[in-house]
């Protein structure tokens, strides 16, 4: 979620060891047994350690300030940077949410806005989960020929989910000192009778990286950490977050960090089912629900780029 995504080492915190095949995504499930509730533990693991690192970062007396992204910045204040363009091309498989999903982003979207008001917000229908990320940072002819390579495979791969469905529950807010995400779980049966989820959104992973490697691309993901996001807001101004007087900045950033909490409150008494009982609508989403997967090329950090195919919903 860090403005600077690019060059940014994305750390396991779940405590799984490196894999033992050629493909990272069988580290965890070989850890796991392949047990979706192990699975859906480690990623709980990551996201809450990952959520006590940050909070920790955002409340300490040393807090320097929000992490502004200059490329959004200058993408958005067109007028201070006229005729600025993105110059980081990539290529990557994402998932779409459905509509469901969307409406829960934005009421989420509308609660943090009141926090901060000078926040970016990923418009709604650029909202997007990378399920797989091919390349990144490159130039628009050598993003083309990884299009190229993979082209025949390319439709197999969007129409993956019509026959490989992976749940996704227990939403929550993931957040640093540059972005908001609203991030989710492995589903481990909760509102299904037996076998559940037997193939969970990890397994999908997995199964992506090994499609995708099949036609002789190497893939080039910035991380492979168990963690599915949607990312929904990031500073552009440290207006958004602080101002500028540093007593201030604290009781801001304290105003902030209670906002996120009290919101990831709400969520877990609203969205999350209790004791495995049916997931409310808005809690729950299955990778490949109302649009398969979206492969999209160009300059799409922000949800735009160039869809290259979109895959078949359910």
């Amino acid at each position: 979620m860090n403005s600077h995504d690019g060059v940014n080492v994305f750390e396991d915190l779940s405590g799984t060891l490196a894999s033992s095949t050629n493909n990272p995504y069988d580290a965890l499930i070989e850890t796991c047994n392949s047990d979706p509730a192990r699975i859906q533990s480690r990623y709980e693991v990551h996201r809450q350690m990952r959520n006590n690192q940050q909070r920790a970062k955002l409340l300490a007396p040393d807090f320097s300030g929000v992490v502004i992204d200059p490329i959004l910045e200058k993408l958005v204040y067109q007028s201070q940077h006229p005729g600025y363009v993105d110059p980081r091309h990539c290529l990557v498989f994402w998932a779409r949410p459905p509509e469901a999903i969307r409406a829960l982003v934005s009421i989420v979207q509308q609660k943090l806005r009141q926090s901060a008001p000078d926040l970016w917000l990923m418009p709604l229908d650029c909202l997007h989960l990378t399920a797989l990320e091919i390349a990144h940072s490159l130039t628009r002819d050598e993003i083309q020929e990884f299009v190229d390579t993979m082209q025949s495979k390319i439709p197999e791969i969007t129409n993956y989910t019509l026959d490989h469905r992976a749940r996704l529950v227990k939403p929550m807010l993931s957040y640093d000192g540059a972005a908001v995400a609203l991030s989710f779980l492995p589903a481990a049966g909760e509102g299904l009778a037996p076998p559940g989820d037997s193939y969970t959104y990890h397994h999908l992973r997995r199964d992506l990286y090994g499609l995708c490697t099949s036609t002789g691309v190497k893939v080039a993901s910035r991380y492979t950490v168990p963690s599915s996001h949607l990312t929904l807001a990031r500073f552009i101004t440290r207006e958004g977050g602080e101002r500028g007087d540093p007593e201030c900045d604290r009781v801001d950033m304290k105003a902030w960090v209670e906002t996120l909490d009290a919101t990831n409150l709400w969520l877990r008494e609203k969205y999350w089912s209790r004791d495995g009982l049916v997931v409310k609508e808005g809690g729950e989403w299955t990778v490949g629900q109302e649009k398969g997967l979206d492969c999209r090329k160009g300059t799409l950090w922000y949800g735009g780029g160039e869809t290259v195919r979109l895959g078949q919903g359910f």
